[in-house]
């Protein structure tokens, strides 16, 4: 493995590849008493189509879910239960675009990463508790579907793709889940579930020599080329629809307003530079202490649970801004003129300053937050860049970058608005 020093940030990270082709990083954190470790696999629930070997695979929504809460059986028994009888906290998710597992523990460490290393890659799945499985799944399923939050997300995506899997609920349906055999979860774990396809992300006090040596010790073979996901035929950046509404048991209406920003995603550092000039630009445009915010907060239109966020997402770039509003109709009308007059005069520099140096702020504290860490790690890793070198472009992103970004994504006829609002009382 390899140390790599960034005295800037006051940190070091272990980076390597095992013999099997698992890339694994490690962060040392000295006198930490919690140390953790995230297996992350490169394959999520927008991943429904696939080619493997030349033959096209086409699965059910939810798959990928489905597959992460079988993971943890094991012909000895319950993953989760051993390692809770060792003393260390489990679990796992699935988004779009990536499944993970982890575990923190203050003991046993080698033990529960190499438990961690075999439940990856030990697929064991019998009829019996995959029926049983499947009720579990559709009894959270249909919980979801009373979350307004996800609701609203869900009416999102729907708007703004047609064809792409990212319109459809990462735990699917329970339609959808009826499908899902044991050979389904089989040919998904032998098309994704590759050491080439994953990545281990260590953070604690730990030796990272040692780490690399207990996950070695887990037979994990590669198997050859991993699978090709298929996202479908490239859609243009214009919404499908341009607004939703639906009514829900909330007490005020929320709203949640997102754009497809591009559908064809560089890799590498090119697009770590791009993700970063358009978070940049979000943050002097919508952050709390732009004017937009600030004038809405104090007009009673806004309050402190407004959020936005630029973030990469199964080859696309997404925009999402929302929360909760008496008025969410002026806040769109509001927020679309405001990035017409930034696509016309530009940002404000004393604003872009304030947003780079918030940014940087965030980012900082990330690094002392353990899961944070490790699940940022992964996502560059499978991105193509790193985690650590995304503080430069931080710093040498220029104002004239933000505001090209704003020009050519941030347009207000890309944007879908969707709005969640109370029930009428009788």
């Amino acid at each position: 493995m390899q140390r790599r020093e960034y005295p800037g940030l006051g940190d070091a990270l272990w980076a390597g590849t095992l013999e099997n082709g698992l890339p694994i990083y490690v962060v040392p954190r000295p006198g930490f008493r919690r140390r953790q470790a995230l297996l992350a696999v490169n394959y999520g629930a927008a991943a429904r189509d696939f080619t493997l070997e030349g033959r096209r695979e086409s699965t059910p929504a939810g798959t990928a879910h489905f597959l992460e809460h079988k993971m943890f059986d094991l012909p000895e028994g319950n993953a989760m239960s051993i390692f809770t009888a060792r003393g260390a906290d489990s679990n796992a998710w699935t988004a779009a675009d990536m499944t993970a597992y982890y575990f923190e523990c203050d003991e046993l460490f080698e033990e529960n990463l190499e438990l961690l290393l075999r439940l990856v890659s030990t697929p064991y799945f019998t009829p019996e508790s995959v029926e049983k499985e499947r009720g579990i799944i559709a009894q959270e399923i249909l919980m979801t579907e009373d979350d307004p939050s996800f609701v609203l997300y869900t009416d999102a995506m729907g708007a703004l793709f047609e064809r792409h899997p990212l319109r459809e609920s990462v735990a699917g349906t329970v339609e959808s889940i009826a499908g899902i055999t044991p050979e389904t979860l089989y040919a998904c774990h032998r098309a994704f579930y590759r050491p080439s396809n994953a990545a281990l992300c260590i953070v604690g006090d730990v030796e990272p020599e040692r780490c690399a040596e207990a996950a070695s010790r887990v037979e994990w073979t590669d198997g050859g080329g991993c699978a090709a996901p298929d996202f479908g035929p490239p859609e243009g950046l214009e919404p499908v629809k341009t607004r939703t509404e639906r009514a829900m048991d909330v007490s005020e209406p929320l709203f949640t307003v997102a754009a497809k920003l591009c559908t064809a995603l560089p890799q590498g550092e090119e697009a770590s530079r791009l993700i970063t000039a358009g978070a940049l630009a979000a943050r002097c445009l919508f952050g709390q202490s732009s004017e937009f915010y600030t004038s809405l907060y104090a007009e009673g239109l806004l309050r402190g649970d407004f959020y936005r966020d630029v973030s990469p997402l199964a080859g696309t770039l997404l925009f999402e801004c929302g929360g909760a509003s008496a008025e969410p109709g002026r806040v769109f009308e509001r927020l679309c003129a405001a990035l017409s007059a930034a696509a016309g005069r530009g940002l404000d520099a004393a604003g872009f300053e304030r947003a780079r140096r918030a940014d940087y702020g965030v980012s900082l504290r990330m690094l002392n937050d353990a899961d944070a860490l490790a699940s940022a790690l992964a996502r560059c890793h499978f991105g193509g860049y790193g985690l650590y070198e995304g503080f430069e472009h931080i710093r040498a992103v220029t104002l004239g970058e933000a505001e090209a970004f704003v020009r050519e994504y941030l347009r207000p006829e890309r944007l879908a608005f969707s709005l969640v609002n109370p029930k009428e009382r009788t």
